[in-house]
């Protein structure tokens, strides 16, 4: 890691061993290289550490009265975007990735740099939380780390950690809440504002049609609904968004796939890993263990070259016999996938063992031309399939996030006739519930999601396109949504 700043004791060593690999991977995703990316990380690592300390000794000087800050991943997170911004400015915007710059010079940008009522809720809540209880949100919902690993980097009993999780989850509701009241707001926003409160904390409650609309065009309400409702698996992508702004999403999906990786199957040592740098003397084991296996196999191989030397008619007899008898073993998994190019008898066992394989094969490597002839006729005696054949619409559904107990998805739809009007249903078959939906307003009945145009998209012209997304909660299997109809019709999936 260059030009570092060096660790004041082993606890921050610890942090930094932590912390930087967070940092590097949003650097990455801010860049458009990777050497770009670790000098982005670099320097936002040493003004976001500069920043904690400096805080730290604000926190001293202040009797403990402590300022509002975040924890130090999320904090070391906004040093990379601000550092960024910084290098938009200073003439060294080439080195970011192209949106990025967009959305530097726009005003989603500006509002994480301007007054503290307009900065994103889930920001201002979670900097309102006790840094401990922050620390261990964050590192549950967004670095989705197992509950044991949490415990141990906080010092907590991995016992009550679920339910100390629990209590945080209701502070950080309770903070988001207070801060969305206190946000200036119209009278139309203030009007939903108890309401909101009201849906969200049931998980139960079915959002009023008015209220969902509301949120269909309300950005600020939208993000509050994000963060009040705290069941569904929203909240790690608000926390994401709220917090680090572009690039959130993506970031928690590295994550979270990091995660997998380190502390996946068949890696029962990946836990201890977490706990601090590679040991020196289990790496020399290994090493040694190493070149004992290297040497095995060089005495085995010599052993066996000796043994295959011609020593006799009774070793060669024996070696012809070896031979023998592997290639019967060999040839039936190599004829499996060309059984009609061998049909010619080479030997009267191998013909014996194909022979009854060879019947029933034989109609499908012809399969092409009969099966084209069936579906052609089923297709001429049922006539229902034919008006189908053409839908006036297709539809892409893409999964543009997943989390063990959410997604993120969006429905794109193809029309070939104009509309004045639109409604769009689909089924999920494992049971998925849609918590959240942006450009359009949705009702679930069961498995049956429909969704109506809002206000402002309700016409498409004909050749045109809608589109809207969801946040949605899942349990054990995610498939892909099916079904789809577009005002009642059929539509391609």
């Amino acid at each position: 890691m260059p030009d570092l700043p060096t660790p004041q004791d082993a606890t921050e060593a610890a942090l930094f061993s932590e912390c930087w690999d967070a940092v590097l991977s949003y650097a990455d995703l801010c860049t458009a290289g990777s050497s770009a990316a670790g000098q982005l990380a670099a320097e936002a690592f040493s003004a976001g550490i500069r920043e904690a300390r400096e805080t730290e000794a604000i926190t001293f000087r202040s009797a403990g009265r402590r300022p509002a800050r975040l924890p130090r991943i999320p904090l070391l997170l906004t040093a990379v975007r601000n550092t960024a911004a910084a290098w938009e400015e200073s003439g060294q915007g080439h080195k970011l990735d192209p949106d990025l710059r967009l959305w530097l010079n726009s005003d989603k940008a500006a509002r994480f740099a301007g007054p503290p009522l307009q900065r994103p809720l889930a920001l201002r809540g979670l900097r309102d939380m006790q840094e401990p209880d922050a620390a261990l949100l964050w590192l549950s919902e967004v670095e989705a780390l197992p509950q044991a690993v949490v415990a141990r980097r906080l010092g907590l009993d991995p016992a009550t950690l679920a339910e100390e999780l629990t209590q945080v989850r209701g502070v950080f509701r309770d903070r988001s809440r207070r801060n969305h009241l206190d946000t200036p707001m119209d009278a139309h926003c203030r009007s939903y504002a108890r309401l909101l409160d009201a849906v969200t904390r049931s998980t139960a409650a079915d959002t009023p049609a008015d209220l969902s609309r509301h949120l269909a065009t309300c950005v600020n309400c939208a993000e509050a609904a994000a963060c009040l409702r705290l069941h569904g698996g929203g909240l790690p992508g608000a926390l994401a968004g709220g917090v680090i702004g572009w690039g959130g999403l993506a970031y928690l999906e590295r994550r979270r796939r990091a995660a997998e990786v380190r502390l996946g199957a068949g890696r029962p040592e990946a836990a201890d890993a977490e706990a601090g740098p590679p040991n020196p003397g289990a790496h020399k084991a290994r090493v040694v263990r190493g070149g004992l296996l290297v040497a095995a196999v060089l005495v085995s191989a010599l052993a066996l070259a000796v043994s295959m030397m011609p020593g006799g008619a009774g070793d060669g007899t024996a070696a012809d016999g070896d031979a023998s008898d592997r290639r019967p073993v060999a040839d039936p998994g190599f004829s499996l996938p060309v059984t009609a190019a061998t049909r010619s008898p080479t030997g009267s066992a191998q013909p014996s063992r194909s022979a009854p394989r060879e019947d029933p094969p034989e109609p499908k490597d012809p399969e092409p031309e009969p099966q084209g002839t069936q579906s052609s006729t089923a297709r001429e005696d049922d006539p229902e399939p034919s008006p189908s054949a053409a839908p006036a619409c297709e539809v892409v559904y893409d999964l543009v996030n997943e989390w063990p107990d959410g997604f993120q998805a969006t429905v794109t739809v193809t029309t070939e006739e104009a509309l004045d009007d639109w409604r769009v249903g689909w089924s999920f078959r494992d049971g998925q519930t849609v918590g959240q939906m942006w450009d359009a307003n949705f009702a679930q009945n069961g498995s049956r999601i429909t969704a109506e145009a809002a206000d402002y998209n309700r016409t498409v012209p004909a050749g045109g396109s809608l589109a809207f997304g969801f946040i949605a909660s899942w349990e054990g299997e995610n498939s892909p949504a099916a079904d789809f109809t577009l005002n009642g019709d059929d539509c391609a999936s």
